[in-house]
């Protein structure tokens, strides 16, 4: 069913005080901003040169040099400008204001006359616009220009991003169609199609929607614009690895509304995706809601990985085919569970079933966590389920895979993303309902909400780290949907003391609160063993620790070194052994007994086996902390012990 009354909440009104989040949602707008300000400027020792802004002086003309950096490069301010405008919404790093309109003016002034804004065109030749679809990201870095532009206008009600961002729009919407004097084409980096449908509800114009449904309709079909574009191409490829195209790599394959498995790019295909169920809701498209429902079970349920991950890939960072899921050296761009977040979303705003909030929170709490260090100024773009560091070597297979964060990246998407994400954590966890507050994500937060014309103020508590003891509160009277996870067992319901029924509906316990009144819940979560589908070779006869949302993994500092040694008994339950007092959230340590299988380590590669396997006790820590302390191995899945 379609849930069109289901809508977004005011960041305003959220006080997120749970111990984990509040650390990384207080950390973006205290830390992060002024520390990517300072990348974005080129300002950090040791980190990959941005010039990012300085593209922008140079396209404005207020200096003169040369475009650096990648084709997609613009788009690095403009999500630092939506990350800093959700802080703004929550009242933080307001000294940031006078440097965001600097910044604005800086983006008008490269701006051209007719609305276009892209650095690398301006300063490589106009007359190159518009001409490789395929690779040069216009449309892409314009999709998020729009996002920031909302997001700005939102939190401070100031127009002149947005005048940037509709002028920009507009030109798309005229260049762009069915007509004899517009192109017939679309991004080969989707992001402008969702970005086009957020204006359309924020300005009501219906033009915004009709080029996004026009980019949508026109993907993949015949006769092919790609095809086209790339046997009329002038000049040399961008991206060397472009040379021999697969239409899948870019959905470009089939139409997006006859898709049924999830093709190409990750990202890319997330983003397409987010855009068709965007389109779905606004039209009741009945044939896109389809597609997005099948497209989704083929990611769940085939293509991703247990931490949420997904784009197995190291080449081309895409899917591959069904449980192709390898653990060492998985790609798993953090943006891409950035993008599992966002389609998840609006899945469950689409079809009004909690259960894609599973995914959410298995993407959120684990991957992209992990994607940013718990101080806020390293990351990680990859993001795999076990590291050898002596084995992550430049020119190999394993080059992409590195076992530390880092300041910064030349492709760097992802901590951008990763903080406009956090800094508006509220909204994933937090919806209403006509007459009643919907809770997606177990994160401790308060939440004042209007209903009717009355306001209420709403508290959760998760007073676990298995996120399994709830306590809700309101001081009026007060309908609550809390979503009901997976990992649940049994769960009980009280209030004040005496039983109350546990009433589910799409995935949502049904709570009415009673003012002055505290209801608790028990989910009664445990650690338990978790294996993957049979047919995910990598994990044959191999099984992962977790508990509630959190996928455990070892590191070596606790463990030693040689982590596959390690073989595990699945009857046996892991406890709490203590806590990551020097890491956010005080998260749990859980301990077990392993074997260490060990044979002799000197003499010849290979001899007739012979092993002893020598008990020993050993100390898991969540995935998303991983990397945090001293460097070394990581393993997620671990062997099981033989009978």
């Amino acid at each position: 069913m379609m849930q069109e009354s289901l809508c977004s909440v005011d960041l305003r009104s959220i006080e997120i005080t749970d111990p984990l989040f509040s650390h990384y949602v207080s950390m973006i707008s205290d830390v992060v901003i002024p520390y990517q300000w300072e990348i974005l400027n080129d300002r950090v020792e040791g980190a990959v040169r941005s010039h990012c802004l300085e593209n922008f002086r140079i396209a404005s003309k207020q200096t003169q040099g040369s475009f650096y950096g990648q084709v997609f490069q613009d788009s690095d301010v403009y999500k630092w400008l939506e990350a800093l405008s959700y802080c703004l919404l929550r009242g933080k790093a307001m000294s940031f204001i006078p440097i965001a309109d600097e910044v604005i003016a800086l983006l008008e002034s490269a701006q051209q006359s007719d609305g276009y804004l892209h650095t690398y065109h301006i300063i490589n030749g106009l007359d190159k616009r518009w001409t490789n679809l395929l690779e040069a990201h216009e449309l892409y870095c314009a999709g998020y220009l729009i996002e920031a532009a909302i997001a700005y206008h939102e939190a401070t009600g100031k127009e002149r991003l947005l005048g940037v961002a509709l002028r920009f729009a507009d030109l798309i919407c005229a260049t762009f169609g069915p007509a004899d004097n517009q192109i017939h084409g679309y991004p080969g980096h989707e992001e402008i199609e969702l970005a086009l449908i957020r204006l359309y509800r924020h300005t009501h114009t219906k033009r915004y929607l009709q080029t996004a449904q026009y980019f949508l309709e026109t993907r993949g079909s015949e006769p092919n614009y790609f095809v086209s574009e790339i046997a009329n191409r002038k000049g040399p490829c961008l991206f060397e690895e472009f040379r021999d195209y697969d239409l899948c790599y870019s959905q470009a394959h089939q139409r997006p509304v006859d898709q049924r498995s999830a093709e190409g790019h990750a990202v890319r295909a997330l983003y397409l995706y987010c855009a068709m169920a965007d389109f779905a809701q606004e039209k009741g498209d009945e044939a896109y809601r389809i597609a997005c429902e099948a497209l989704w079970e083929s990611i769940e349920q085939k293509r991703m990985y247990i931490t949420g991950s997904v784009g197995s890939s190291g080449l081309l960072e895409r899917f591959t085919t069904d449980y192709d899921l390898p653990n060492d050296r998985n790609y798993g761009e953090s943006c891409a569970s950035v993008a599992l977040m966002m389609f998840g979303r609006r899945m469950a705003k689409l079809t009004g079933m909690a259960r894609y909030h599973d995914t959410v929170e298995r993407a959120l709490f684990n991957t992209v966590l992990s994607g940013i260090s718990a101080d806020g100024l390293h990351y990680f773009y990859v993001n795999p389920l076990e590291v050898w560091p002596e084995a992550c070597m430049p020119f190999t297979s394993m080059a992409h895979v590195k076992p530390v964060r880092k300041k910064w990246f030349s492709v760097a998407c992802c901590p951008t993303n990763i903080a406009r994400t956090l800094a508006n954590l509220g909204s994933y966890i937090y919806e209403s309902n006509g007459n009643s507050v919907v809770v997606n994500q177990l994160i401790s937060s308060s939440i004042v909400i209007e209903i009717g014309k009355e306001k209420r103020i709403l508290h959760l508590d998760v007073s676990d780290s298995g996120r399994s003891h709830l306590t809700l509160s309101c001081d009026k009277d007060l309908l609550v949907q809390l979503r009901l996870p997976w990992y649940a067992n049994h769960p009980t319901c009280k209030e004040d003391g005496t039983k109350r029924e546990v009433i589910v509906a799409h995935g949502y316990v049904q709570i009415q609160l009673h003012a002055g009144k505290t209801v608790t819940m028990d989910l009664h979560v445990e650690p338990q063993w978790m294996a993957a589908n049979p047919q995910v070779r990598a994990d044959q006869h191999r099984v992962a620790l977790q508990y509630g949302p959190f996928v455990f993994c070892l590191e070596e500092t606790d463990n030693s070194a040689n982590l596959a040694s390690l073989v595990v008994d699945s009857t046996r339950k892991p406890t709490v052994s203590g806590f990551l007092e020097e890491l956010p959230g005080k998260l749990p340590i859980l301990g077990y007994e392993a074997w260490k299988v060990e044979s002799e380590e000197q003499g010849p590669l290979y001899r007739k086996a012979s092993y002893r396997l020598k008990p020993r006790q050993v100390r898991a820590i969540p995935y998303c902390m991983w990397g945090n302390r001293e460097k070394g191995e990581m393993l997620v899945f671990q062997y099981l012990k033989t009978v």
